[in-house]
């Protein structure tokens, strides 16, 4: 006959096995970890902006990801609980139909002009995030970013936003546009300074044209004379 305690034991440790052998299960949270961006102006290149993206909860992830059809449906329960694997970034990741998303919901605009965006492939998605490169027309100095991840989902969904000198800004539903200062440079001074080069030019041109005609009508005043 076997000794209680040791069948007790055993219960536990079946029990344990059981619970920790099983999947993530968690609910989708919006009131959970939010999601971050970090805003940075390339060192190099006055206008590309650098936008790294961050999801909040893991659960989120996976719920992006069939919400876009990259993971099956069954992931998420009749309850909105979601089942989180440790393959679901690396689904995800890589996919042109997450990349389509974030360009749709990470928006740039310089001096009222959009800038070109592009996702670089993430290396490690779940921990790190994915960066955004985004190409603006000329040098930037205070840009329009707009962020709409996860609130088309559910509008309870957060992001809190760090730029250059320790700047923050939160984003949400009906609050998805901030204004940032990134560089020096701004479009009006920009423009201005164009139009004062193209005006030097020209001014520059005229007078040569102008002084070239007086010394031929010199010339031929000197001729007539002469003779």
């Amino acid at each position: 006959m076997h000794h209680p305690r040791r069948a007790i034991a055993a219960l536990l440790a079946a029990l344990a096995v059981t619970v920790f052998a099983a999947p993530v299960r968690a609910a989708a949270h919006p009131f959970g970890d939010p999601q971050t961006v970090a805003i940075s102006l390339d060192a190099a290149r006055s206008e590309v902006v650098h936008i790294r993206w961050k999801v909040g909860g893991l659960d989120d992830l996976t719920l992006l990801g069939v919400s876009l059809g990259l993971l099956p449906r069954d992931r998420v329960m009749l309850d909105g609980a979601v089942f989180f694997q440790a393959s679901d970034a690396a689904a995800i990741g890589p996919s042109p139909r997450f990349a389509e998303y974030l360009l749709r919901q990470v928006t740039v605009a310089s001096d009222g002009e959009t800038c070109a965006g592009t996702v670089q492939p993430p290396a490690d998605l779940a921990k790190s995030g994915v960066t955004l490169d985004f190409a603006c027309p000329a040098a930037v100095g205070k840009v329009t970013i707009a962020v709409r991840t996860l609130t088309d989902l559910n509008s309870a969904y957060q992001t809190l936003a760090t730029g250059p000198n320790g700047e923050r800004a939160v984003y949400a539903a009906g609050k998805d546009t901030h204004d940032w200062v990134l560089g020096s440079a701004s479009g009006d001074e920009t423009k201005r300074s164009a139009a004062v080069q193209l005006g030097l030019v020209v001014g520059v041109s005229l007078l040569v044209v102008v002084l070239l005609v007086l010394l031929v009508r010199r010339k031929q005043r000197t001729k007539r004379v002469t003779r």
